[in-house]
């Protein structure tokens, strides 16, 4: 069956628009005059309107937005009243629930982040509650949680991790960073196969409503992979996933055979939901929000400190030479400039020991990097994989972000413009459920760089903007190479999959604070209409 798509303003990167898709068997075959005057068993008109290439999303934690969709729904709450309201409410109608957990919270409502368990006992004192802050760094907790923890006032602070405390030393009920979470989480029931096989189910038929058809997991672990595997065989994979293992200091030499056997096992599943299981994951600091993100200089609120590094040099460099030389891509989580630039010293080392090859590192996030550091990207090949909603001074970057590290290094985050004239590859990912995951509402904040919900004023370092076909661009094509994808998705060509978008207005004739209220019409997924 052949089906011409006509009659629209086609957009794809590099390409004059053009009218004219021809799609047989989930694939284009033609396009522009060549589609048109070609033979065809069915049209559909679109009056016009606007086609783009489906989003693809370059870092995100699709898993964790699923399991979060199954507790209280506290997203974009804008008080603590609502946020221990909305608890009691899912507390009450889910009585037989062991563990209340959910996110994700706006820690910047309070001064300093550090929220309290006894406003949660107020509502749910018989069970534990664990709330995920928006930066997923950080954890919100009740006195049962901490006490089924055996966390007090004697409790030490565990390597790269803080306990948030009272005067008297008592833990108020706030942790921060993995090591610290990880004090509370692990206590807690663990997710099952099928719970997450659920909640992949959900978080891919959530990217399909707004129009993203292929995406990153970028924190996978075992039974994370086993319920992919699973989903993958069932059909609740509904989009193609890359997956990025999570390698730790203490755990990636032993993990190693098991991820290899993940690889094999994925490579195994025939079409037609593709998953390439071929990303490592690094976390080499935590957040600025946090106070835990990796600076040269230390933090203005705490001067005694530079934030946490994760790895030692030479451990992240035997780990970098080891992955790359298996030929896995590394997806390497860095904010401070400092853990760029250790991030950015680690791949030079392991690109002159390893042998060369299309590799593709990513560095994730790189909200600061020094002056020194902004040419190396290109230099090295490194992608960097940047969050568009992040652009602009939000409640988290003005209350939290900015007291931490001051303006002058707050107005150097996400210098885009820059990068992009230091000839740096730039690639968009959401960092859902940290943020959201719809492409429309961050597209044009690196334009406009200011709230996309509620634009008002002057953006925030406007002079780092970039345009909005430029950030189509680092939404589609860039993302698509950097999912080693460019190829099959990401562009309207010849050979492409059929994955494509039509919007109700064309972005790049709008002014960019109305590119967030444009509406999907339609999503096509190998040229078959799925919204």
């Amino acid at each position: 069956m052949r089906t011409l798509f006509r009659n629209a303003q086609c957009w794809s990167a590099g390409v004059e628009i053009f009218d004219g898709i021809l799609v047989e068997g989930g694939h284009i075959i033609a396009i522009g005059e060549d589609a048109l005057t070609s033979k065809y068993d069915e049209f559909i008109d679109f009056d016009g309107a606007f086609l783009a290439p489906a989003f693809l999303d370059g870092h995100a934690h699709p898993i964790f937005a699923g399991r979060e969709a199954a507790g209280p729904q506290i997203n974009s709450l804008d008080s603590v009243e609502k946020i221990v309201r909305a608890v009691h409410e899912y507390a009450v109608e889910n009585p037989e629930s062991p563990w209340i957990i959910g996110g994700a919270y706006e820690a910047a409502l309070i001064e300093g982040g550090n929220f309290d368990a006894h406003w949660l006992d107020a509502v749910v004192s018989d069970r534990p509650v664990v709330l995920h802050a928006a930066d997923h760094h950080t954890i919100w907790v009740n006195s049962m949680a901490l006490e089924i923890a055996g966390i007090t006032a004697a409790t030490k602070d565990p390597d790269g991790g803080s306990i948030a405390r009272r005067a008297d030393g008592t833990p108020q009920g706030t942790l921060r960073e993995p090591e610290a979470i990880a004090l509370i989480l692990d206590k807690a029931p663990l997710p099952t196969i099928q719970s997450d096989v659920m909640a992949i189910a959900r978080a891919t038929k959530a990217y399909l409503d707004v129009g993203v058809t292929t995406a990153i997991d970028s924190w996978v672990e075992k039974d994370m992979a086993l319920a992919y595997l699973e989903a993958a065989k069932t059909g609740d994979l509904k989009i193609a996933i890359n997956l990025s293992f999570l390698a730790t200091p203490a755990t990636w030499r032993t993990k190693i055979k098991e991820f290899n056997g993940f690889r094999k096992a994925f490579e195994a599943i025939p079409d037609p939901t593709p998953v390439l299981a071929n990303s490592i994951k690094f976390l080499l600091d935590g957040a600025l929000s946090a106070g835990t993100a990796l600076l040269m200089d230390p933090y203005f609120d705490n001067p005694k400190s530079s934030g946490i590094k994760i790895w030692k040099d030479d451990e992240l460099l035997d780990a970098l030479v080891t992955f790359d030389g298996l030929g896995y891509q590394v997806h390497i989580h860095a904010i401070g400039d400092a853990a760029v630039k250790q991030g950015l010293d680690a791949l030079e080392a392991m690109i002159k020991v390893n042998p060369a090859w299309d590799r593709r590192p990513v560095i994730v996030h790189a909200q600061l990097i020094c002056d020194e550091d902004l040419p190396r990207f290109m230099q090295l090949g490194v992608i960097a994989n940047i969050q568009p909603l992040w652009c602009y001074l939000d409640p988290m970057n003005k209350e939290l972000i900015l007291p931490r590290i001051g303006q002058s290094r707050n107005d150097r985050q996400y210098r885009l413009r820059t990068m992009l004239r230091n000839g740096a590859t730039i690639a968009f990912g959401s960092d859902w459920p940290v943020t959201s995951e719809i492409p429309l509402l961050a597209l044009a904040v690196p334009v406009h760089r200011t709230n996309p919900a509620k634009p008002i004023g002057q953006g925030w370092n406007i002079a780092e903007s970039i345009t909005i076909e430029e950030s189509l661009t680092c939404y589609t094509s860039n993302v698509a190479y950097q999912l080693f994808r460019e190829n099959e998705r990401g562009s309207l060509k010849v050979g492409m999959v059929a994955d494509f978008v039509v919007l109700d207005r064309n972005p790049l004739k709008i002014h960019p604070e109305e590119v967030a209220f444009i509406a999907i019409t339609d999503v096509y997924q190998k040229g078959i209409k799925v919204r």
